[in-house]
């Protein structure tokens, strides 16, 4: 029996958030080129030094600049402004 016959081949390992933890690794910033924070109160990677962060929709991160959300505006996304 070799060694990769008790292994998942191919199958993708899902963690707490839904992510395949081995992805979490190795995902950066698309605009910092940074390392990404999970946070799982929001379900969402976040960049420390692009004060951005990104959701997970299905389990799939949504790596685009225009879907993340920004982290210095106090007004939650979706409230208008008084």
């Amino acid at each position: 029996m070799s060694e990769e016959s008790g292994k998942d081949s191919g199958a993708l390992r899902k963690g707490p958030s839904g992510v395949d933890p081995r992805l979490l690794e190795i995902l950066i910033c698309p605009v910092s080129r940074q390392p990404l924070t999970y946070d799982r109160a929001n379900d969402e990677l976040v960049s420390p030094k692009a004060r951005l962060a990104y959701p997970i929709r299905n389990g799939i991160p949504i790596m685009l600049a225009d879907e993340a959300r920004d982290l210095d505006e106090t007004q939650p996304a979706g409230e208008p402004a008084t």
